[in-house]
C-alpha cells in the first residue's frame, strides 16, 4: 500500500533543534511492517513521487527509485532526472528500516549525508472506479 511520508531534517551542528524547513515529502510503497515494498513498487512507480523542500531554495519533485547494487543488492534513490544518475539521492540502508512517525533515516545529497525524522506516515487512499464502471453502467454509444 502507498503512504505519505514526510521527513524533516533531524537535529545538527547547524540546526539543534532540528528544521521543519528542510526535508522530503515522498510517496512510497509500505508492508505492513513499515518496510519499504519493492514488490509494490515495481507496480506503482510512476506514483512514487518525492518533493524536497529546503529553506530558501526551490522545491525539487523526483521519484522514488529501487535499483540494483547496493549492500543487500538493490538500494533506493530518489531519482530527479531520469537521464542522469549525477543528480541522484541514495538512502542509506532505507530496505531495513522502519518508517514510523520518530524513526530517522538518512539520505545523502550533493552536500553530503543528512538525517531526518519521520515526522509523519499516513495512507494514500486507494482510487475509487468511477460509478459507471461499478454499477456496469455503459457510456455513451458514438
Amino acid at each position: 500500500m502507498l503512504h505519505h511520508i514526510t521527513l524533516h531534517l533531524a537535529r545538527n551542528a547547524e540546526f539543534p533543534a532540528g528544521s521543519v524547513r528542510h526535508g522530503y515529502n515522498l510517496v512510497a510503497p509500505l508492508t505492513e511492517a513499515g518496510h519499504l515494498d519493492p514488490d509494490v513498487w515495481a507496480g506503482a512507480r510512476d506514483r512514487c513521487t518525492v518533493r524536497r523542500f529546503w529553506a530558501n531554495e526551490d522545491d525539487r519533485h523526483g521519484l522514488l527509485r529501487h535499483k540494483a547494487g547496493g549492500a543487500h543488492g538493490a538500494t533506493w534513490i530518489i531519482d530527479y532526472d531520469p537521464d542522469s544518475s549525477d543528480d541522484d539521492e541514495p538512502g542509506y540502508r532505507l530496505e531495513s528500516h522502519v518508517f514510523a512517525p520518530g524513526e530517522y533515516v538518512t539520505i545523502k545529497d550533493q552536500q553530503g549525508a543528512h538525517t531526518f525524522r519521520i515526522a509523519s506516515v499516513s495512507a494514500v487512499p486507494s482510487p475509487q472506479p468511477s460509478s459507471a464502471a461499478v454499477s456496469g453502467i455503459a457510456g455513451p454509444r458514438p
